[in-house]
């Protein structure tokens, strides 16, 4: 591809991605990809390129721009060169035109921006909310780690973490699965909230495709029972399959039917040493690996977001054995979904107790404590413990 072809392609992406925010489709990774599986002609380079130009435009868009078009010639503005492919070309974009719209630079949508402020993340932290993230990966504990690092000799120890390595982005390790987790160290990090031991008996209440379900297994040196549970099938099928390739047998999964979840836990009401909730929420805290997710964020789906995080909340409490722990998981920076949602859960239920979480990374905040991108080098999360009254 001529370097005119490779930015009408990054435009053509581009154009799919803003239409599908707005409409609900795909994410930039599956579009990028659909778009080159019938493009057999780019080869890897050039599927290099254009990726990194799409990304770079979405990085460069605090709002959503009004098309592709206008997100290149924004990054066209600081990026050597790159004016000079919209030449008119066969296959690539039309020549500059005076008048035409350029999208306005920013790092993200005005009233998240507010949101933010107001959740004590200050304009300063939020560049760091698109930056590319590097590759974090958990060994699993029973591993060989000298022959991982031998095999993976870019990697570095993560502080605080035994177990998470950080890896440049892109490093392939697939030839480790089972052996290693892609984890990002926040992820890791608050999974340690748990205080995971052998032979508990932990909910994971909304399990998904388990990566935190993996994680409280491996603390548990495999002894005990895991209750893997959510309402997303395709997502939770996935479980089974790396739970057996992590050779961890104390993991069960548990479908839940939307509307009937209080009926088809009840079997598990006070048993719960730990019921951990890595509850769904907007992502705020993970723009590094899909910044398009900013543009797909409204309000209206912020407050649904904030009203399933109540439900699962309630949901949770009865399971918990009297003094065991409930866990409660966002990835995101957003004060309605971490230390607003504690603050009206504990308005539901006062006698239980705040019990603050020993994490290797982060700051307080609220009756929790908070990781940044900025700050911490991870992913955003909130995460809160708390005890019920014995």
């Amino acid at each position: 591809m001529t370097p005119a072809a490779r930015t009408q392609a990054a435009i053509e992406l581009l154009d799919a991605i803003i239409t599908g925010t707005r409409e609900g489709g795909a994410a930039a990774d599956t579009l990028i990809a659909r778009y080159f599986s019938t493009r057999r002609y780019a080869g890897s380079k050039d599927r290099r390129a254009v990726r990194e130009l799409v990304y770079a435009a979405i990085r460069a868009c605090g709002e959503p721009p009004v098309s592709g078009r206008a997100a290149v010639r924004l990054l066209a503005m600081t990026h050597e060169g790159l004016a000079s492919t919209f030449d008119g070309s066969a296959h690539g974009p039309a020549l500059l035109g005076a008048d035409e719209s350029v999208a306005a630079p920013g790092i993200v949508p005005a009233w998240i921006g507010a949101a933010l402020d107001r959740s004590g993340v200050p304009a300063a932290e939020w560049p760091a909310l698109v930056d590319r993230a590097p590759l974090d990966v958990r060994i699993r504990q029973d591993a060989d780690s000298a022959a991982i690092f031998a095999a993976l000799p870019q990697a570095e120890p993560i502080p605080g973490l035994g177990y998470g390595i950080r890896l440049p982005a892109g490093t392939d390790v697939s030839a480790l699965s089972g052996v290693v987790e892609v984890q990002d160290a926040g992820s890791q990090a608050v999974s340690l909230a748990a205080d995971a031991s052998p032979g508990m008996t932990i909910v994971d209440l909304c399990a998904g495709a388990g990566g935190k379900t993996l994680a409280l297994g491996d603390a548990m040196g495999g002894q005990g029972r895991i209750i893997a549970c959510d309402v997303d099938r395709a997502r939770l099928s996935r479980l089974a399959p790396r739970a057996a390739k992590a050779d961890l047998s104390i993991v069960e999964t548990r479908l839940l039917d939307p509307g009937r979840e209080a009926v088809e836990l009840a079997d598990l009401a006070g048993t719960a040493d730990v019921v951990f909730v890595d509850a769904p929420c907007s992502g705020t805290g993970t723009w590094r690996r899909n910044p398009e997710a900013r543009w797909r964020l409204t309000s209206d789906r912020l407050r649904r977001l904030v009203a399933t995080q109540a439900h699962v909340l309630d949901l949770a409490a009865p399971l918990v054995r009297p003094g065991g722990a409930l866990v409660y998981v966002v990835c995101s920076l957003l004060d309605d979904e971490g230390a607003g949602q504690i603050n009206e859960f504990l308005s539901r239920y006062p006698d239980w107790q705040v019990s603050a979480p020993m994490l290797p990374f982060g700051r307080d905040h609220g009756r929790g404590r908070r990781l940044t991108p900025a700050h911490d080098a991870t992913d955003g999360f909130f995460v809160a413990r708390l005890l019920a009254p014995c």
